[in-house]
């Protein structure tokens, strides 16, 4: 119970073993590979690391580690659903940055039973720019955000909290490869940029119960990696059979489709962002 305790006071646990640095290295090096593969089509490097658990089965080989989905069961329960899985990469000397935000606000959802597993395939340290979250934040509600569409906000919609944040209460999330952190999708997160020689690459997966659902009433895809669904709320998708197969893609397009319609629901300006 201890770790389920700690998430309840918190909003987070940091550090968990998910896999050796070896074991991230190699993965590493799948997705480098593969996103290397597609740099030049904006579309399907998009699915690669926006949709990976869409279309890359390694990703959805990772997300299905029974070292991950114990930690994860704690908190949520013997059900779970993946409905989501990116990349965060910050490259080297780059000003790339994550803004103070709420991950719930805009993602539609009737309930907060959601918490994102974010998976070090690098260092993450204070200089490349991990994560720091404000520890007893997820208590708040959702909180007034407002869109800066500041291009070097790696948010869609450069999305920030409106409310005052005070910075020394920020608690770094470092993690070597391999290593992961859990946190609650109402807490106070964000990430500096990466001031060091080599990326900073993470995987975030998104797991819900299957009792959450879209108050739009729209169906969105999810995998089914632990327990069984009996609501009914998703559409549940078959594992990805190989790296960007034809099905996958269509799978994907799709999910993108729904993420703009309702990540997007009340902005006034999307500039020219796209991810």
């Amino acid at each position: 119970m201890q770790l389920r305790q700690s998430y309840e006071r918190d909003g987070y646990v940091v550090p968990l073993e998910v896999m050796t640095p070896g074991r991230a290295a190699e993965y590493r090096a799948l997705f480098e590979s593969v996103e290397a593969t597609y740099a030049h089509d904006a579309v399907a490097s998009r699915m690669v690391k926006g949709f990976a658990s869409v279309v890359l089965p390694f990703v959805d080989e990772i997300m299905r580690l029974p070292s991950l989905l114990a930690p994860v069961r704690k908190i949520l329960g013997d059900d779970l659903l993946v409905m989501g899985a990116n990349f965060f990469i910050k490259e080297p000397s780059t000003s790339a940055f994550v803004s103070w935000h709420q991950d719930l606000t805009y993602w539609g959802y009737d309930d907060i039973s959601e918490v994102t597993a974010w998976v070090a395939l690098t260092e993450a340290t204070p200089a490349n720019g991990c994560m720091r979250f404000i520890p007893g934040s997820h208590q708040h509600q959702i909180v007034g955000h407002h869109d800066t569409f500041d291009e070097s906000n790696m948010l869609s919609r450069g999305q920030e909290i409106s409310v005052e944040v005070n910075e020394s209460e920020a608690v770094d999330a470092a993690l070597r490869p391999g290593q992961m952190s859990l946190h609650h999708g109402h807490l106070f997160h964000a990430s500096n940029p990466n001031s060091s020689s080599d990326r900073r690459i993470g995987l975030a997966l998104r797991y819900v119960t299957p009792a959450m659902r879209q108050v739009s009433g729209q169906t969105p895809v999810a995998h089914l990696v632990a327990g069984e669904d009996r609501f009914g709320n998703f559409e549940l998708l078959q594992p990805a059979s190989e790296v960007m197969a034809d099905g996958d893609v269509d799978n994907a397009r799709r999910a993108i489709a729904l993420q703009e319609q309702i990540g997007y629901a009340g902005a006034t300006d999307r500039g020219k962002r796209i991810t």
